[in-house]
């Protein structure tokens, strides 16, 4: 079945049951006051009394909530009208803040990276005069051991120059050693001369001229003894006595010597001729060659020891002098890095404190905004609660009006009196249940023939006619009422359950559908 055809049939029912509620409120009925018959009750006064205090005490309870909302309401408004407040002005402290901290920032950020490369200057400078002065340093060490190695070189060069000097002196002095006239023919025997020298020894001198001075002493023998001579240079005669004297001649350093003497012994023996003789001088003078050579050697080599001890000591002086100056660079490179340091961590420092003080106005200005999200959510919950407190004072008044609205139907008996009443009351009442009827047709018709559902916000409760106790003097009790002829009362019954069936089965399937 299509619901064309079962919205046709709902209107269809729904005219039915009103035009069968018309004819029967149209009807006019008499009856007796009988003691059987009675109104039909809606509700109790009581049952009433008790909805309408039920429905007060929510309306009670619901204005209570209301007022506890709204004062949650206007406090949460105050805190987020707070929070508001200062949310904007940590927005304001901090972009004054950051616009006075970003200018201070950006100078301690330059400050700090000119400091940083002053540092790294420093540092670099520093470490050069550092190395610098360790070079010096090590090359006045190496000078002070050249100073110290020309000394002992000079002191060495000076010992032997002084046993050089002291080994001449002393062959300049004089050494004695020994000495033998020996026959020239035959070296191996003594000269006749040899009586005279019975010292058998001999002085001989180093001469500065490398040559050697030889002095033979003659003891006796000085009147017959009349020359002396030694490669044709004759000896010098010093007397030392009447009958004695050292003769000196000069010659090269030898192991011999070839002298010439002439000997003239005619005063005791007139007829020996005048004699003139070789006599071989054997004596040693060769202990004295290399003296003067090594001598000179020795002084050669103590002058050039003192020459490198005075190059030594210059250049000592100069690398000395060199190294001060660098150890001072040094600890002048140390200040200036040190200063360079405590400059950089100063700016460090203070560039830390301006971003810091940005970060705690930005960390404000974010606990402002938190606070502020905070109070707005707490503020909408306040608002939500407001709502469903107003909802439920609504709801509460809406079932007061309702309960107020209750009919309470008292009960009474029917009296002759009260026909004509009942009658009109019932016309009227069969009138509006016509004109309901029809309205609720119509709108069944709307509704069956729209395709939107209608939700039904509130009910009405219809008011019925209250039926007033006539007096009668018949007893409830004594009899039955009569229907009058021509309105065809006998069928009143079947067609009051007619007509309410077809009521009902015309309006169940419209307030369904509305409900659906």
């Amino acid at each position: 079945m299509t619901s064309h055809v079962k919205n046709t049939l709902v209107t269809t029912a729904a005219i039915a049951g009103a035009l069968a509620a018309t004819t029967l409120f149209n009807t006019t009925t008499v009856k007796a006051d009988t003691t059987s018959s009675a109104p039909v009750t809606t509700t109790t006064s009581a049952t009433k009394d008790t909805a309408i205090a039920s429905a007060q005490a929510k309306v009670n309870s619901a204005s209570a909530a209301v007022v506890s909302a709204q004062a949650a309401y206007g406090s949460a408004s105050t805190a987020a009208s707070d929070a508001a407040a200062k949310t904007a002005a940590a927005s304001a402290s901090a972009a004054a803040t950051s616009a006075a901290t970003s200018s201070a920032v950006a100078n301690a950020q330059a400050a700090a990276d000119s400091a940083a490369t002053a540092k790294s200057t420093a540092d670099a400078n520093l470490a050069k005069a550092q190395s610098n002065a360790a070079a010096t340093s090590r090359a006045k060490s190496m000078t002070s051991a050249a100073v110290v190695s020309a000394q002992s070189a000079v002191a060495s060069a000076s010992a032997k120059a002084s046993d050089a000097d002291s080994a001449v002196a002393s062959a300049e002095a004089g050494q004695t050693v020994t000495a033998n006239l020996m026959k020239f023919d035959d070296p191996t025997q003594a000269s006749a001369a040899q009586q005279y020298f019975a010292t058998k020894t001999a002085i001989v001198k180093l001469l500065p001229s490398g040559q050697v001075q030889i002095t033979i002493p003659l003891t006796s023998g000085l009147k017959y003894l009349k020359e002396v001579s030694y490669n044709g240079v004759d000896a010098t005669f010093t007397k030392t006595g009447d009958d004695s004297a050292n003769i000196t001649f000069t010659a090269d350093p030898a192991t011999s010597y070839t002298l010439a003497m002439t000997m003239d012994i005619t005063s005791v023996m007139p007829f020996m001729p005048i004699m003139h003789e070789k006599a071989l001088l054997d004596v040693d003078t060769t202990i004295f060659n290399g003296l003067l050579a090594a001598k000179s050697a020795a002084d050669a080599a103590l002058t050039s020891a003192q020459a490198a001890l005075s190059t030594a000591e210059t250049n000592a002086a100069t690398v000395a002098q060199v190294a001060s100056k660098a150890a001072s660079a040094a600890t002048a490179a140390a200040t200036v890095a040190s200063d360079a340091a405590v400059a950089a961590t100063s700016a460090a420092t203070n560039l830390t404190s301006a971003q810091a003080a940005n970060s705690t106005a930005q960390a404000a200005l974010t606990s402002a905004q938190a606070a502020q999200s905070a109070a707005d959510a707490v503020l909408a919950a306040a608002k939500a609660n407001l709502d469903s407190a107003n909802a439920a004072l609504t709801s509460a008044q809406a079932e007061l009006k309702s309960a107020q609205n209750i009919v309470v139907v008292t009960p009474a008996s029917s009296t002759a009196s009260s026909a004509s009443s009942t009658a009109s009351s019932a016309g009227s009442a069969a009138s509006s249940a016509t004109n309901s009827a029809a309205s609720a047709a119509t709108a069944t018709s709307n509704v069956a023939s729209s395709t939107s559902t209608t939700t039904v916000t509130s009910a009405v409760v219809a008011t019925p006619a209250t039926t007033k106790k006539a007096t009668s003097s018949t007893p409830a009790s004594s009899t039955t009422a009569k229907t009058l002829p021509q309105t065809g009362n006998e069928n009143q019954s079947a067609l009051v359950a007619l007509g309410l069936a077809i009521l009902t089965l015309g309006i169940y399937p419209m307030m369904k559908r509305k409900h659906a």
